[in-house]
Order: C-alpha cells, then structure tokens, then sequence
C-alpha cells in the first residue's frame, strides 16, 4: 500500500519528463516572407497550416517584409546572426547574400529536381545553387487591338520585329493628338533597365563578356538598341511611371506598352473593357528576349534546421502549392513545369504567352554588385533619353567605364 503514492509520483514525473521532450523536439522554423496582399496573404498562411499538418514536428512562424525596407532588414538580420531559417529573396539579392556567406549552398540536395524547375540561373553563383526558384517574373509585348485597327493593320496583326514595331508605334501616333504609340518610362528605379535590357539583348549585346573579364556595354550592338528604344521614345512615346503607362494605355491612349502580368490581374480584378493583345516580346527576328527575375526562397547557412528547412521550401514550390498561390495571386508564370501545364494557365491564352516568354528570357549577371551596376546602367537610359547630350553612345561608354572601375576594387 505504501508503494502506490511512489508509484504514482513516477508515473506524474514520467509524464511530465515526455511532454517536456516532446515539447523541446518540435522544430521551429522562422520564415521571412513579402507576400502581405489581403487576396494572397491567406493562401501563404494556408500552405503553412498544411504543412504543420503534415509535419506536426515541425512549427512555421512567418514574418512579413516590404519591398521598402525588407532588403535593409535582411541585412541587419544577417549582420548581428538573427536571420531565419527560411527566407525569400528578390533574384537580384541572390549573389549579394551568397557571396557574403549568409546562404546555404542547396546544389545537392536540388539536382534530382532541377529538371522539373525554370529559374536555377537566378540562384546559381559561382556554380553552385544557392536558392529554389519559386515564382518568376517576365515581361511581354501588351497591345491595343482596337487602336491597331484604326491604324490600318487587320485584327491578327502583331508586330514580329523591330521595324514592324516601329512603324505601328508611329501610325498609332499619329491617330490624334491624345493616342500615343509607345507607352516609355520615366527616369524610374529599378524600373527603365528592365525595360532597355530586352532590346539590348535582342540585339546580341551582352553586359559581360563570357569569361566576365570585359564590360561590353558599350557594343555597338548596345548603342543600336539604345538608338532604336530611344526613337520610340521621342517619336511616339507616352511618358510616365509604370502606373501611369498602363492607366493611359488602359483608358486606350496607347498603343503598346511592356508589362508584367500583374497587368493582367489588374484587368480582371477591376473589370476593363479593353480589346488588347499579349504577344512575345519583337526583336530583331523574331521572337525577342525579354527579362527575367523571380521570387526565390533561401536557406540561412547559420540555420541549424536546414533539413526542415529545405522539407518546407520543398512543400512551399510544390506544383500544387505553386497553381494555389497564383490563383490567389492572378499570376502566369510558376516556377514549376509540371504546374505550368494545370488548365489555369494552358486555358488562358495570355498566360501562355507568359510562360513561352520565361523561356525566351535572359537575367542580369548573378553577381554581388549587381544592384550598384543595375543604377549605373539606368543612369546611362537616363542620360540618353533626357540629358542634354544627342550622342547616345556616350551615356554607354561611361557606363562602361564606371562599371569597370566597380569591379576592380
């Protein structure tokens, strides 16, 4: 009789023990994330609940970041080793971090699946893969059917070259006083590259030579596409910010414009009655290049939960997940090939054209100094398109030069 109240108290302390152990084994992962709309923040959320679901040894907690600021918070993160373990990154930070030693380097553990991923040039620095392509993000060539028409070309018609381009662009223009043919941004950051960038590539220019010993900027292969982007501009261009472009090409005072899909969202979501087309992207034969960037989930290299890590970044790109979050999103362009195919995309002809333009788009060199040399080569748009000097080779020698002084510090 003397022995039960023992008995008792070990069995207490036995239980108290194992629910202690199994508290101290779950496995906590901080996820740092941009994705903060009301229409997708609840599917990100969602994913994460499945998840846990799934792997109930393992916890999620997500902390929103800004484009803003969430570049600076990163950095802080990492600078005093309080990052998470899971973060995602804009393609162009990719480099910064990896060179830096803040990210994990996933090459193994990402072979058996690169087949079944566009992107991995994004996250591939110095050879090795720091990063999982998540969503991607291209640019095509929108245009106004109904302005078409009224210049002449029949309702099939899409300009497949640059001359083409060009003289669509000014019989638009001429149409009145308030039709523009060419909708070109303004001095813009982080914007006017992204929008020269697919001529000079179309083209054959190249930033760097292959063995990226040699900034080729200043090709006369760039000076042409510059030349040719900046007739559009003087000729027949509606200038403004990306917003303003599109709310004038909209309201049907332009011809074409280069966008994003987000474009398209907009439409749906606000119920345009406009007659537009989404075509590939002119070049000088065609189809043109275009320009490529992406959402990129990392891995800090200080994690100590790298496995759950890669097992959540795994679940997160998963094709289901992927057409999940771009219904909530209205976005085109999945990483993910297998979810590329899913009738969302397949039945809506201008994700179509999306998706055939991720695979005829280049990306910026993936290279730590990318973001300095992204402003020196907007700055030489700038002075092109409005500085006072009329020679536009100018703007890209110096360029050239100051990209060359960059990166032999």
């Amino acid at each position: 009789m003397k022995r039960k109240p023992q008995i008792l108290t070990l069995l207490i302390s036995t239980t108290i023990l194992l629910l202690f152990v199994s508290t101290q084994a779950k496995t906590t992962l901080e996820f740092w994330q941009f994705w903060t709309d009301a229409q997708v923040k609840p599917a990100i959320t969602d994913m994460v609940a499945e998840f846990e679901k799934q792997n109930p040894e393992i916890k999620v907690n997500i902390t929103d970041l800004t484009w803003a600021n969430g570049h600076e918070k990163i950095v802080i993160a990492f600078a005093s080793k309080a990052g998470p373990d899971v973060l995602e990154l804009g393609s162009d930070w990719v480099a910064q971090f990896a060179d830096a030693g803040h990210l994990a380097d996933i090459s193994e553990s990402v072979e058996p699946e690169m087949e079944n991923f566009h992107g991995w040039g994004l996250t591939t620095y110095n050879s090795k893969v720091y990063g999982w392509p998540w969503i991607l993000g291209t640019r095509v060539l929108f245009a106004n059917r109904d302005l078409l028409n009224k210049a002449g070309f029949d309702s099939n018609y899409v300009p497949v070259n640059y001359p083409r381009l060009k003289q669509a662009a000014n019989r638009i223009d001429l149409l009145g006083k308030e039709i523009y043919g060419w909708g070109s941004n303004t001095a813009e950051k982080h914007r006017l590259y992204k929008k020269f960038l697919p001529f000079f590539w179309s083209f054959g220019a190249k930033i760097f030579s292959d063995d990226g010993k040699y900034c080729l900027i200043g090709s006369d292969f760039a000076v042409d596409a510059l030349k040719l982007y900046k007739a559009l501009h003087d000729t027949c261009g509606y200038v403004a910010d990306q917003r303003g472009i599109e709310d004038a090409f909209l309201a049907g005072k332009i011809g074409f414009i280069i966008s994003g899909d987000w474009l398209l969202k907009r439409i749906a979501l606000e119920n345009r009655k406009i007659n537009f087309a989404t075509t590939l992207m002119p070049g000088t034969k065609f189809p043109g290049k275009s320009f490529l960037g992406g959402e990129i989930l990392c891995i800090n290299n200080a994690s100590e939960k790298k496995e759950a890590a890669l097992k959540f970044i795994k679940f997160i790109t998963s094709p289901e997940n992927q057409i999940k979050f771009c219904k909530a999103n209205y976005s085109s362009t999945p990483s993910s090939k297998p979810a590329q195919k899913d009738a969302y995309f397949t039945s809506n002809p201008h994700f179509l054209t999306f998706n055939k333009q991720i695979l005829l788009s280049n990306h910026p060199p993936v290279d730590p100094d990318w973001v300095e040399i992204e402003d020196i080569i907007e700055k030489a748009i700038e002075e092109s398109l409005f500085g006072k000097s009329e020679l536009v080779a100018e703007p890209l020698r110096q360029a050239r030069h100051k990209i060359e002084t960059l990166k032999n510090k």
